[in-house]
């Protein structure tokens, strides 16, 4: 039998985008934005679609002026091919098919090409979303994030990755696809309502703890002044946070996550299943203070972190105003067993085949592991519930 014929193709792709730290993007005096777009090196001015998070328009009416005003500034770099658009916050967004063909729609009607860029504002989800939809327009549009919440702009909008919940799954549809700039303006902080503000620093107590001892005190220390919206604070958190997240994504060898495994995703597991079960009432950050707060405590049991340490953590968490637990963490399936438990399984999905759990393994460090008993876990769980319910 004659041998096959071979020929093996291999070639990278380098990727490379600025994470901007500013105050004030759609200022006039402000370069930030247009250098961004700049980047691209088209000697024609490029046309923009903007997308707007409209909760962002409701506590400020007058950002969409401003954002136009900005652009008539810098016509020469970018132009608006149409006034920004405003479209859902939050899950809303992420959870409805329609809006996506919504976005896909526009950047057609407007005749947008790959040379065109996508501009997207707002939080983690119709950064998500928006981004999903630009993704597969001409196989992938420049997009600039502007994230608004601290969760955003410390995590889900400086990495890589789109996407939209269907079949009451979390990200069960998305793709892999880097921005072209992001900016990280911190004015935007100063308006979130309380659960957004500190939703989000549950996402820096979960990189730290496996990645920085440091950071995982100063977290700890900083809790008080976090709960009391310290902006200079937060701003300090934000930056470090971002910084981690990053320095995995470029130096862990696997951004589009071929591997089996996720430390970023460390409490996601739990987290994610517990968003969907609650209808999305718990905000992504708080299902995670939840999930890191129960995955550091198997940790304890299993002799990987000190007992000490998870205490400071759930301590910490609970001061700076996090949930360490929800009513629907003790709701059972038909045959007994707890339903939260069941996001192991969807996470074993998520990751293609292997379970592969990242827990901590002291402050600052981190350990994978393919089993978690049940038993034990069930046990953690309710303890969690009945020591919030106290």
């Amino acid at each position: 039998m004659d041998r096959a014929e071979q020929i093996h193709q291999r070639f990278h792709v380098p990727f490379d985008y600025p994470v901007v730290f500013t105050k004030g993007v759609f200022q006039g005096a402000n370069p930030a934005l247009a250098e961004a777009i700049s980047r691209g090196g088209d000697p024609a001015p490029s046309r923009v679609l903007a997308f707007v998070d409209d909760g962002l328009i409701g506590a400020d009416s007058q950002l969409p002026t401003r954002m136009e005003r900005w652009f008539s500034q810098y016509g020469e770099i970018a132009r608006l091919a149409a006034p920004p658009r405003a479209v859902p916050g939050g899950e809303a967004m992420k959870n409805d098919y329609r809006l996506l063909m919504e976005v896909v729609d526009m950047i057609l009607e407007f005749r947008l090409c790959r040379h065109s860029v996508i501009l997207v504002v707002g939080g983690g989800a119709v950064l998500d979303a928006v981004g999903f939809g630009a993704s597969i327009v001409h196989r992938g549009l420049r997009v600039v994030r502007v994230p608004t919440t601290v969760l955003a702009q410390s995590d889900a909008g400086i990495g890589v990755k789109n996407g939209m919940n269907l079949h009451g799954g979390k990200n069960t549809i998305g793709t892999f696809h880097p921005p072209f700039a992001v900016l990280n303006d911190a004015v935007f902080l100063r308006s979130l309502p309380w659960r957004h503000w500190i939703a989000g620093v549950s996402e820096a107590f979960k990189v730290a703890l496996i990645k920085d001892a440091v950071f995982f005190e100063t977290l700890c220390r900083a809790a008080p002044a976090l709960r009391r919206r310290d902006e200079d604070v937060m701003e300090t958190i934000v930056r470090r946070c971002a910084a981690l997240h990053l320095d995995h994504i470029r130096t862990q060898g696997d951004p589009f996550e071929w591997g089996p495994a996720r430390p970023l995703d460390f409490g996601h597991w739990a987290a994610h299943r517990l968003e969907s079960m609650t209808n999305y009432a718990l905000v992504h950050g708080e299902a995670v203070a939840i999930g890191i707060a129960l995955d550091t405590l198997y940790a304890g049991t299993q002799g990987w972190i000190r007992s000490p340490d998870a205490a400071q953590l759930l301590t910490a968490l609970d001061i700076c105003g996090l949930p360490l637990s929800h009513p629907a963490m003790e709701r059972r399936l038909g045959d007994g067993t707890l339903e939260l438990l069941s996001g192991l399984e969807d996470f074993r999905e998520h990751l293609g085949g292997q379970l592969c759990v990242t827990f901590p393994r002291g402050i600052g460090d981190r350990i994978e592991v393919n089993h978690v008993d049940g038993a034990e876990m069930t046990r953690l769980i309710l303890h969690l519930a009945e020591k919030a319910n106290v």
